[in-house]
């Protein structure tokens, strides 16, 4: 994209019975931030216009049907649906979960064809989005099958970074799940990301153990001594820094993290608990992996609050201003590792 040009960040609007909308609108209310992208909201002009009277926001939206059509220095709001969907605060509803799903399949269609750079995702309730067409357990599943690369459910702020060997899936699945292939993979993914989309030239992972205390040898379970293990010491013999296992218990509390650029947690709880302790509000949930740029707020639907104007913005303008960064890294890492020769060959016509 030509340096002139505003990053067009995506946005779909999530459960529209939940906080979404809200923080969304609440974060480009500060006119401020339209000097840093074009922000572009698949939704529709009647759903934005009521949840901006019913929480009292001071902001002008430009309707389009097309996000070819966006406009700089406005907020826009694509036009997804002609039908006037009946908002319910804090209500799972099924037509909230089937107007979640239509946002989000039109931003990312609209993120495949280069309308759109980068994509910030709302919050969806993984219960009211299943339907015969959409069966994910959430975002990160649909996304790694619609765009291209291996999916790392990466949580993120400015000083922590956890990633996850497994993410959607029961407790009682995780130990069969986890082995050397998917471990390596998931180290290979957060390896390229950190230097990637991060900008840190030789990352430092931790990976934390699967049982108690690591398995004490083999007394709490034999999994980290048979896979983790065999696994760390091969990936650090090919030059990748990779160190643990970690007993999860006292690896935060003890500030041991403070020692690594990132941390690759077994399962959802044991990353997730640690991360939203050290850093809610100020997290960002961050897909690594793919050809495209995607991030969402640490929270959720929230509908104890939803409508009711208390939300706060603080996690979804930290998605938004991660979604640039990580774009901007993505394109400065892409220039300097171009093929020298290749762009001799360019420069001289060949």
């Amino acid at each position: 994209m030509e340096e002139t040009q505003k990053i067009k960040l995506g946005i779909s609007i999530g459960d529209f019975n939940g906080i979404g909308c809200e923080v969304a609108l609440k974060t480009f209310e500060d006119a401020r931030m339209l000097d840093f992208c074009t922000p572009v909201i698949f939704a529709s002009n009647k759903i934005i216009s009521q949840e901006k009277n019913d929480l009292d926001l001071d902001i002008n939206f430009h309707g389009v049907r097309d996000a070819s059509q966006v406009v700089d220095g406005k907020i826009n709001i694509v036009n997804v649906w002609k039908e006037t969907p009946k908002i319910e605060y804090g209500q799972a509803t099924k037509e909230g979960g089937d107007f979640a799903i239509r946002s989000l399949r039109a931003a990312v269609t609209a993120l495949k064809e280069n309308k759109i750079d980068v994509l910030v995702t709302a919050p969806i309730n993984k219960n009211n989005i299943q339907s015969e067409d959409f069966k994910f357990p959430g975002h990160t599943d649909f996304l790694a099958q619609e765009l291209q690369g291996e999916s790392l459910m990466f949580m993120v702020t400015n000083n922590l970074r956890v990633g996850l060997l497994t993410d959607h899936i029961a407790v009682k699945d995780v130990a069969q799940a986890i082995t050397p292939k998917l471990i390596r993979n998931k180290v290979a993914t957060m390896e390229k990301s950190l230097k990637m989309d991060f900008g840190i030239r030789k990352p430092k992972i931790a990976l934390l153990g699967i049982n108690p205390h690591s398995g004490d040898n083999g007394t709490i379970g034999e999994e980290d001594d048979k896979i983790l293990k065999p696994t760390i010491q091969e990936l650090f013999a090919k030059g990748t820094l990779v160190y643990g296992p970690y007993s999860a218990d006292s690896f935060f509390g003890s500030g041991t993290h403070e020692n690594f650029d990132a941390v690759l947690a077994a399962y959802h709880d044991q990353g997730l608990i640690p991360f939203k302790t050290l850093s809610f509000g100020k997290g960002v949930n961050y897909t690594a992996g793919l050809n495209r740029v995607r991030t969402s707020p640490d929270h959720g639907t929230a509908y104890e609050i939803a409508g009711k104007g208390k939300a706060d913005e603080g996690s979804f303008k930290e998605a938004v201003f991660m979604a640039l960064q990580v774009f901007k890294n993505r394109m400065e890492y892409l220039e300097l590792t171009k093929n020298p020769l290749q762009k001799q060959k360019i420069r001289k016509g060949a």
